[in-house]
Formats: C-alpha cells, structure tokens, sequence
C-alpha cells in the first residue's frame, strides 16, 4: 500500500509539471546557446549554475535535470559542475535539414523547490557536403541551325548545407562554342544556364562533351561535377556521293534469276531522315528493266530474267541515289555477260547386270554411253570409276564403254559392291555427273562348316535321365542361303564295342546332344565320337569335330563288406585269449565301393557292442582291437556291429555283424612260419578270390578238427569245461592262418585258429595275428591303416 501510494504521488508531480511547463512558455524569454554541429560528445555548452544564478552543489540538490521535445536528450547536464554538456554529436543537416538557424529546444527543471526554465540550442552550419548533382549525366540536342546567343536551361546541383556553405556558382568547361550562367530562382537556388556563342556545323563537330562544376561559398569551397553530352541535330545541306562514279562487273551467263550482281553504295554527309538515300535505275531502256532490278534500300542490283551470252554481251546501266531533300547523285555500272560451262554430261546405260557369281574370271557388268551438250573443250568427256573396287572401266567406241570385273568375286570378303560412275568435262568450270549402280555378288558352295572347336568335352553325372541335353556342338558356314545351312549327324565309332547309337544322339538341325539312356559310371567312365557338319551346297561340303563325354561319378553304390563274408553261412566267431593286452588286434573288417573319389572313401565305427568300451574300431582301417585289459568279469560271447560308410553326399552305408568269443588259458603258441613264400594274388576278378578264400577256410576247419581232437585225449580232464581250446606253454601246437596282403589289404597277416570244442560246427577263430618283428616293434603299429579297399581282397590258409 505504501509503494502505491508513492506512485500515485509520483504521477501527480509529473501532470502538475508539465501544467507549469505550459503556463511558462507564455511570458518567460528563453535563453539562447549554440554550439557548431559534429562537435564531438560531451564537449562544453555553459554552466547553468552560473547562468541561472545558483551555487555549484545547489543544481544536484534541487535535483536539476535537462528535459527536451520527445525524449531526445542531445544534452546532458553535470550534478556536480553544473556544466551543461553535448550527449552526442551532432548533425545540423540531420535534425534540421535546410531549415535556418537549426534550433533545439530544451527545458531545466529544477524539483525542489518546483522550477523551470526555458533554452535554445541553435546548431551552427559548417561546410561539410559538396553540391551533386542529381543527374550526373545530360543529354541536350541542339540542331545545327541554331543562332548564337541561345540559352538552354539545365538541372541544377543539390547542397544540403546552407548560408554561404550551400551553392553560389557554375561554372563550364572550357569550349569554342558555350558558356554558363549562374541564374537564381524565386525560393534563392542557384540553377546554371547553357549560352551558345558560335554557330553549330554537325559536319564538322556531331557532338560535344562539356563538364559543368557547381561550387559553394564555404571556406575551403566544395564543388560537384556533372557530363553533358551535346548531340548537333543535323540538318539536310548534303548531296548523296557515290563510292565509284564507274563500276565494271563480269556476271557468268548461267548465273540465276536473282544472283546478286553488284552493290552500289552512295553516302550522306548529313544524318537522320537527311541522310536516308534511295536507289534507282535512271533513264534504263526496256530490255535494261526486264533484266535487272535494283533494291532502292541497300543499292543491290540482281538479275531479274536469265542472261544469254549468245545474244547480248554487254549491259550499260545508270543509277540515281537521292536523300529526302531535293539532292541526288549518279554512277554508271558497265556489265560483261560471259559464256561458261553450263551443260553437265550425260550418262546412258545400255545394259546392266545386277548379280555376278563369285569365282567368275572377267564378266561383263554394264555397257554405258556418256555425252556432253557444250564444244569444245567445254564438250570433251573423262569417265571413271572408284580405285579401291575390282572393277575397270574399259573405252570401246567413242563415248561408250563397258564396265567388266578385274578378278574373280569373293562373295564372303564382300557381298556387295556401290559404283559409282563419275563423268567429267574439261570446261571451265568442270561439271560432273555421278551414277550409282549396285552390284551383288550370288553365292557358291565353296566353304565348307568350320566348328567353333575342334574337340568337345562334355560332362555327364551318371543315372541321368534318358534324353537328358548333355551339350552341343555348333557349325557355322560362311556361304549363304542353302549353301549355309548346316546339318548335324554321328559319326560311326572307333571303337566298334562302343554301342554309341544307344549312348547319345544328336539334333540335325542345332546340334545339340542327348543321352539316350542313363549312364553308368561304373560300367562306362569316358567315350569318345566323331560330329559330322555338313551343308546343303551342291556338291556340299563337310567338316568333323571330336566329342569326348566325361561320366561324373554320383555316390550310387554302398559299401560292400568282403571280410568277415556275408554269404548267409553260419556267423563267424573271432577268438580273443582273455590275457590279452589293451590295442590287441581281433580281426580286420575288410570293404570296397564301387563309386570313386570321395564316394568311395571309407570309414569304420562300432554301431552296437553287447559291451560298451570293450572293444574299438580304427575309423581308416577297419581294425577291431580291444579297448581295455580282458577280465574275468567279461561275457564269454560278444556280438559287435560295425558300420561301414562311405564319404559321398548323400553317404551310404553297410553293416556287419562280428562274433567274439573270450577263450581263457590260451597261451601264446607259435609255431614256425612256413618256408613257402606267400606270393601276391593277381588282379583277378571277385568271384575268384571268393573261391578261394572258401577253399581256405575248409581246409582250415579239418585242420582245426584234427588239433582239437588231439587236445582232447591230451587234456581230457579238462575237455569237459566250457568248451576251451588250449595246450601246455611250449606243446601245444598252434595253426596258422596267412592273409596275404592282396587287394586293399596292405601286408599279410598271420592268425592263430583253434576250434570251438563241443559246438559241433564249422567254425573256427582267428585268436592272434602273427605279423614279422621289424626290429621289436608290437605289431599294432605296423599294420598299415587302409580306407580304400579294392575288389581283389584274397587270403591263404597255412
């Protein structure tokens, strides 16, 4: 409440100040200061507290303060001094323009107690703008015809001082012909006036370029400049002239109607509408009217009718050029018709053939006759042909000749021939005449079907299916029409055991090859023919092509099992000592894959054991050995499943099923090797190894027969036990069975036998392999591991 009551009192002082302020202005003299305009800021005015009688501190106790129209403070007053100083600069032409004296007003009001006073500031000129003028560029057009002693008015400088500093005089520069006066109107601006003092001649001089200078009265005066351009206005005082008073001009009789014969060309020394000139024929003869014609603009004169050298050789024709006054000039133009060469020759064509036949000797092409209207040298004739073209052109009687081929056409170097036959004058200009003639060169058979390759090589995965498109063969002839059609056949095989007829066949038209039936890559793995592309040309012509076609192996064949065999025979049964150490070899799973490359390599894995762990396969190899020391705490019978795959996409696979008997007190019995050498089984095919293998293992079962029984009156206290077979350390004696390295086994491998006692069978037990100490190696090491087993696994029985 107290902060609004100290406002509403604030306002109250105002209103009632600018009330007083008000009644004031009506009696009390202002005082007057003045100060020169663009004095810098803050420069000294007058000490108010002299000037209105106070003491130095009185001012800021009473609260003395500059009020001024508008808010303008342009003064500023010191509390301390009492000087009253410029808050700014100040530009007279600014806040007054031309108006004179530039006068501010301000008020000092003092608060407490309330009073006022009233000032002037008046802002001093000085000369500080130079007079422009607001065209700096005038254009005046005085004809040349105008009296000395005429005035022209002109525009006029701009001087935003005032007094002495704003404009005085004008002044031009120096010339022949004007002068300027300085005139001043009715509001006291000074404007300049152009006199002229001698007669203007365009002729002479067509324009002038005075400067005029506005100057001021300031010290040092300033000074503005303006261009004017005076352009001398013609007027009409001169005859058209003529460049030539003769012109002699040889015009061609040939020329044509409206050929351009010659320009005349007059000037005018006066300018405008006084200089424009007109052409005309003047005093011209009928004939000269009906020939020529003349454009009164530009002075052209062209032809109006064709000329003729025969019966008018010369033409005399007179010209007028007038202005637009009453002046005019004249020119003669002689004109000589001369004779040319205006007759091109002539080409007639009296036989033609269109189509040669390539390998032709010389053949005739056209039989021609040539001609020339004009004599003399102007009538004599040259006739020819292209150089590049085998073709001549040969001279029979006068003005004719023939046109024969220069050697046998090859129709593939170039089907078609353009000739052209150029006829030519001797005259002067030399006129030609060209006629074009076509010529096609007609096949014949003469290239024989070149394939794009001498031999082909095709592939082919196997188990295709029947008319599957293996591959093409593509001919191509250079001939045309029939003698490039190309047909396609087989050639018979070399070899007469290929049945090629039921392998492939081909398309007669395109070439392309087909198997007739699937492919087998295990019966048939490459085959060779011969292609045959012949034309249908009279005689035709042929050309031949090898084709080789590669059988791709697909993984169709599984794994065949050789050992132990699966001939649906009673199992065999594998004999293992439970002494046995960890690694001990029990038998060799032995087999081959038809397939090749990766579809035939193999690998090895135990898919099912009545004992887990017990035993291992080599995944290469095939090799069943013992994974751990035998115990008594092992079943005495084992049935192993081991699984044969092969590495093709998808794999196939075999099994087989291996029987394993655990004997106990089967010592280790050797008995000499034999001293018959174990010779290498020839390649022979499977079945013969079968044979003989079956062979082998009969003998060795009578054999096994005889030692057990043997053992048995030996040992007969111990026959009737669990049916094992075994003999004193060192008198017992041990059967060998040799499996010699053939086929995909590596080396051969000897095993210990012994029969099953009480089982009434034919079986018998590979127990140990005897393999030779190479320098006191265990044997395990040095059977070699072997993934790729072939066909011509075989084994002997010692």
């Amino acid at each position: 409440m107290e902060a609004s009551g100290k406002f509403i009192c604030r306002q109250r002082q105002v209103v009632l100040f600018f009330v007083l302020l008000g009644l004031s202005q009506a009696g009390i003299e202002p005082r007057r200061y003045s100060v020169v305009e663009e004095t810098e800021g803050s420069s000294f005015v007058t000490n108010l507290a002299k000037d209105l009688g106070l003491g130095q501190r009185e001012l800021s106790k009473r609260g003395a303060r500059v009020i001024s129209k508008g808010n303008k403070l342009h003064l500023k007053l010191d509390q301390e001094t009492g000087d009253l100083l410029l808050n700014e600069k100040l530009d007279r032409e600014e806040l007054c323009g031309h108006t004179d004296p530039c006068v501010l007003r301000f008020q000092v009001l003092l608060e407490n107690p309330l009073q006022f006073f009233q000032a002037e500031l008046q802002v001093i000129d000085i000369n500080d703008h130079s007079p422009v003028f607001v065209d700096r560029d005038m254009l005046l057009k005085i004809s040349e015809s105008s009296p000395p002693g005429t005035t022209f008015p002109l525009k006029n400088a701009q001087d935003v001082d005032v007094g002495r500093n704003n404009i005085e005089t004008y002044i031009i520069s120096p010339n022949s012909y004007f002068r300027v006066l300085t005139r001043k109107s009715s509001d006291g601006s000074r404007y300049p006036e152009l006199v002229l003092d001698k007669a203007l001649d365009r002729e002479q001089e067509p324009e002038l370029r005075l400067t005029l200078t506005a100057q001021d009265g300031g010290s040092p005066p300033r000074s503005g400049i303006a261009q004017i351009n005076i352009e001398v206005v013609d007027i009409n005082d001169n005859a058209p002239e003529f460049e030539q008073s003769l012109y002699r001009v040889k015009i061609p009789e040939d020329s044509p109607i409206g050929f351009l014969i010659v320009t005349v060309s007059a000037t005018d020394a006066d300018i405008g509408v006084n200089g424009e000139i007109s052409y005309s024929l003047f005093q011209a003869s009928e004939e000269i009217c009906k020939t020529f014609e003349i454009n009164s603009m530009t002075g052209e004169i062209r032809l109006k009718k064709q000329l003729d050298f025969e019966r008018i050789q010369f033409y005399e024709v007179n010209i007028e050029a007038r202005d637009s006054g009453s002046f005019s000039g004249k020119c003669t133009v002689l004109t000589q018709v001369l004779d040319v060469n205006d007759n091109a020759p002539e080409i007639t064509m009296s036989a033609f053939t269109r189509h040669i036949p390539e390998n032709s000797p010389e053949a005739m092409v056209a039989v021609l006759s040539v001609s020339d209207l004009d004599s003399e040298q102007n009538g004599k004739i040259n006739c020819t042909i292209q150089d590049d073209l085998p073709f001549l052109l040969k001279s029979s009687l006068e003005n004719f000749y023939t046109l024969v081929t220069e050697r046998p056409l090859d129709r593939e170097s170039q089907a078609e021939y353009n000739i052209t036959i150029t006829v030519t004058d001797l005259g002067t200009p030399r006129l030609k005449t060209q006629h074009n003639i076509t010529v096609t060169v007609s096949d014949v058979n003469d290239n024989a079907p070149a394939f794009s390759q001498t031999t082909y090589t095709l592939r082919v995965r196997e188990n295709n299916s029947p008319a599957l498109h293996i591959g093409s063969v593509s001919a191509t002839d250079r001939d045309s029409g029939a003698n490039a059609q190309v047909t396609y056949s087989l050639l018979p095989p070399a070899d007469p055991q290929l049945p090629l007829a039921s392998l492939v066949s081909i398309n007669a038209d395109n070439g392309q090859l087909f198997a007739l039936r699937s492919l087998d890559y295990e019966a048939l793995q490459a085959f060779e023919f011969g292609v045959r592309a012949a034309d249908r040309g009279s005689p035709a012509l042929s050309s031949q092509a090898r084709v080789r076609v590669l059988v791709l192996d697909d993984n169709d064949n599984a794994p065949f099992v050789l050992y132990p065999p699966q001939n649906g025979s009673a199992p065999c049964t594998e004999l293992v000592p439970r002494a046995a150490e960890a690694g001990y070899l029990v038998t060799k799973v032995v087999a081959v894959d038809g397939d090749s490359g990766q579809n035939a390599w193999l690998s090895y894995q135990l898919l099912k054991a009545t004992e887990p762990g017990l035993f291992g396969v080599w995944a290469h190899n095939g090799e069943v050995r013992t994974a751990r020391l035998l115990s008594e705490r092992d079943a005495v019978k084992h049935r192993l499943v081991v699984l044969v795959k092969d590495n093709g996409e998808p794999p196939r696979s075999a099994s087989v099923t291996l029987h394993v008997l655990l004997v106990d007190g089967f010592s280790q019995p050797y008995l000499p090797l034999p001293e018959v050498a174990a010779a290498e089984a020839r390649a022979d095919p499977l079945t013969v190894y079968l044979v003989v293998a079956l062979a082998s293992v009969s003998s060795l079962f009578l054999f096994s027969v005889l030692v057990f029984v043997a053992v048995r009156l030996c040992r007969r206290s111990r026959a009737a036990s669990a049916g094992r077979c075994s003999g004193p350390e060192g008198h017992f004696p041990g059967h060998l069975v040799d499996v010699s390295g053939a086929g995909t086994l590596s080396q051969s491998y000897q095993y210990e036998v012994c029969l099953r006692g009480g089982s009434g069978t034919s079986e018998f037990k590979f127990l140990k392999p005897n393999v030779p100490n190479f320098q006191g190696h265990s044997p395990g090491p040095e059977i070699e591991e072997n993934a790729n087993f072939r066909n011509d696994f075989g084994f002997s029985i010692q």
